[in-house]
């Protein structure tokens, strides 16, 4: 695989390759040509290929199968119900061979033969690497399916369609840990859109953080997070973009505490709450939803609803 070494980019090309990425996401289960998104991003298909590959690090082709290599792993994580055909499919493989030789090309072995469990721990071990410092790390030790010592409940929401103003930080876990999280790329970001947001009277919507990846899934290089705020309307414009969410139903759970208190939550719904509840993760990104402007209570302690869009299995 080609070497990834994405290069500072004006925020004109920022905002056109967003566009091609939200494009994307949306549409991972269809057919998806270069000249159709580089029309998406209102560019040539020539150069649309070498300014996304400067920009992401992978060309299309290479970006479009990794994330569909990596919903199909999420899928057989999440929802075991579907079969490998039908994970094929909603992934945007031809068929389920065609799924089976892409997965083999890129983990060793066929999707039938992959060792899950031992492949999540392992990423696992590098997300808790990269969260904390090492006296810490103990805090961000997978709960056990069936655990609950935090008293963890679940309540449903329904969400209506909305719209955010985003900004999107490739590679958030970059420079984080306990003692330095205030420096990071996405409080950065949280403190610009904070700002962009304040200039148009659109700060007092609710705040999201939502990532589009899962760490035991996804190198922690290629994880994407945006930090976002729900707007009446807005046109993309630079590094700030617009997302179209459609209505949906979440699982939440309210946070009041540190970031080890917000991963037990996010396991305890995965791993205990989730297999039994007769719902599987939709179409969606979880989301943290502020409980007020992201940060407002410091850097250690987070106030917030951890939200699982789901859907009956």
């Amino acid at each position: 695989m080609t070497e990834k070494t994405p290069r500072p980019a004006s925020p004109d090309y920022v905002e056109r390759v967003n566009l091609a990425i939200d494009h994307i996401v949306g549409h991972l289960d269809q057919p998806l040509k270069l000249a159709d998104v580089a029309a998406v991003a209102c560019f040539s298909a020539f150069h649309f290929h070498r300014v996304f590959q400067s920009l992401v690090g992978e060309t299309l082709a290479q970006f479009v199968k990794r994330l569909r290599l990596e919903r199909a792993l999420y899928m057989l994580s999440h929802d075991t119900s579907r079969s490998l055909t039908r994970i094929a499919l909603a992934c945007g493989f031809a068929s389920s061979s065609d799924f089976s030789r892409s997965f083999k090309q890129r983990y060793g072995v066929p999707p039938s033969a992959f060792d899950l469990e031992t492949f999540r721990t392992q990423k696992r071990m590098e997300f808790q690497d990269a969260l904390t410092d090492p006296d810490c790390r103990h805090l961000l030790e997978r709960l056990p399916p069936g655990q609950n010592p935090d008293g963890f409940e679940v309540r449903f929401r329904e969400i209506p369609a909305r719209t955010v103003a985003y900004i999107r930080v490739l590679n958030p876990f970059a420079g984080t840990g306990v003692a330095d999280y205030e420096g990071t790329s996405v409080a950065d970001a949280a403190r610009r859109l904070e700002t962009w947001a304040e200039a148009r009277g659109q700060a007092d919507g609710q705040w999201l953080g939502y990532m589009w990846d899962d760490p035991e899934i996804v190198s922690l290089e290629d994880c994407r997070y945006d930090v976002a705020v729900e707007v009446d309307h807005v046109e993309p414009a630079g590094e700030v973009g617009r997302f179209d969410f459609s209505a949906m139903t979440v699982a939440e759970i309210e946070i009041r505490g540190a970031i080890d208190l917000e991963q037990r939550a996010i396991d305890w719904i995965f791993g205990t709450w989730l297999p039994s509840s007769g719902y599987v993760p939709a179409e969606h990104p979880s989301f943290e939803s502020w409980i007020g402007r992201p940060f407002a209570h410091g850097y250690e302690h987070f106030e917030l609803f951890v939200q699982l869009p789901v859907e009956r299995s």
